[in-house]
């Protein structure tokens, strides 16, 4: 897995219930702060629309798993500490919750919509909370972190650029390297920046903090879970929140009833496929009134919503936020690995990624020897520099042996 979804939140958001039923691994959920001391890390799924289908096969994943030519791509999810605010200062766990973030490649921000927790993650009875509080908070305090980091060793950071006449994007990318900020991003953010003082000397903690706000925003994008949206009060929020952010991507979701429905898959007593808009009773015969009552209501829910959101989160933040594609190793002449496996691996990608790109991707052998691609579906040969498509089925042709 080359992919890391970090959950954050403060704490009693249901960040461990949408990792539980993210991944179904065993962790400690209950309705007070800080329940998550250490960060839990598990392997959850992404849905991609199988390429095994388009060739009348069956596929046989190394990695994850297909249920109804539906793959299920495997990503690393990493549920950290709640945040509280003051977390930049050490505040909470905020030092040890900020530095579980580090390999995160997006944030996804479990935020309670019934609006019945407060910033401390207290129960205050639903619709007591504004959670549109919460938003504001957490951005924040991700983007003082990184303005901390810099600014605590501006003037020593500065002045040694100058004097070594090393540009100070590159500074400011070393600095924050173990956030996955480059010299690149660096660069842009001061020109849209476009600080006062030509000086990097100068710079005042103001024009660090914007800064900082663009590196953030650039190497830990954020999008919103809105969860506990089966509650009576989250409705009005959620309406709220989508009208006073109308440039914020937002998912509904209830992790609670997705995980309870994952756990009765799992005991078999009902067909479900995660993100699906329904599912079926296997052992009705199995099932007590409390259960019934419970699949009904969970029933209804998909029937007005179409999905839990849990499985539509994580799909979201991969494909369609950031853009990714799924990318199929296949051969011309034959769709199976050495052992028998057909399409056995599915790679996600950057967006404009193209075929060389995929083959280092496979090995660096790969890459560094590649004379050509074929793009297996149309049987046709394709450059290196031409860009793959989501779910394309690929074969590399290179001289390494």
């Amino acid at each position: 897995m080359s992919f890391t979804i970090g959950l954050v939140g403060k704490p009693s958001a249901g960040k461990s219930t949408f990792f539980k039923a993210a991944t179904l691994a065993e962790v400690a959920i209950a309705s007070y702060p800080f329940t998550t001391i250490k960060p839990n890390v598990g392997t959850g799924y992404v849905r991609v629309e199988c390429a095994d289908k388009d060739f009348n096969t069956q596929c046989n994943p190394r990695f994850g798993f297909c249920l109804d030519h539906v793959r299920f791509v495997p990503v690393e999810i990493i549920d950290v500490a709640g945040l509280v605010p003051g977390a930049h200062e050490g505040k909470g766990l905020g030092n040890q919750f900020l530095s579980d973030l580090n390999q995160a490649d997006i944030l996804i921000h479990v935020v309670d919509a019934s609006g019945s927790t407060n910033e401390k993650g207290e129960s205050v009875g639903a619709g007591n909370h504004d959670p549109a509080k919460d938003i504001r908070f957490l951005e924040d305090e991700i983007d003082l972190w990184y303005a901390s980091i810099l600014w605590r060793n501006w003037n020593k950071l500065a002045r040694s650029a100058n004097m070594t006449k090393k540009k100070i994007e590159e500074a400011i990318a070393e600095q924050l390297s173990a956030m996955k900020v480059t010299e690149f991003i660096a660069n842009h953010a001061i020109i849209d920046v476009n600080p006062s003082e030509s000086d990097s000397e100068k710079w005042s903690y103001e024009d660090i903090k914007k800064i900082s706000t663009i590196l953030r925003k650039k190497t830990k994008p954020l999008i919103i879970a809105l969860n506990k949206a089966d509650t009576p009060t989250a409705e009005k929020n959620i309406e709220k929140l989508k009208k006073e952010f109308p440039d914020t991507f937002f998912v509904s979701c209830s992790a609670e009833m997705e995980l309870a429905l994952r756990e009765a898959a799992k005991k078999e007593l009902i067909s479900y496929v995660p993100g699906n808009s329904s599912f079926d009773i296997k052992n009705a015969d199995g099932l007590n009134d409390k259960q019934k009552a419970a699949l009904e209501f969970m029933k209804k829910f998909l029937d007005a919503n179409k999905t839990t959101g849990v499985q539509q989160v994580l799909d979201s933040a991969v494909f369609e936020f950031l853009k990714y594609i799924a990318i199929f190793p296949g051969g011309i002449n034959k769709l199976a690995d050495s052992k028998g496996n057909i399409l056995p691996d599915c790679f996600l990608m950057p967006p404009n990624s193209t075929a060389k790109d995929f083959a280092y991707a496979l090995h660096t052998d790969f890459g560094k020897h590649f004379l050509y691609a074929m793009d297996v579906r149309k049987k046709q040969r394709i450059s290196g520099e031409q860009e793959l498509k989501h779910r394309d089925v690929v074969e590399i042709i290179s001289a390494a042996k």
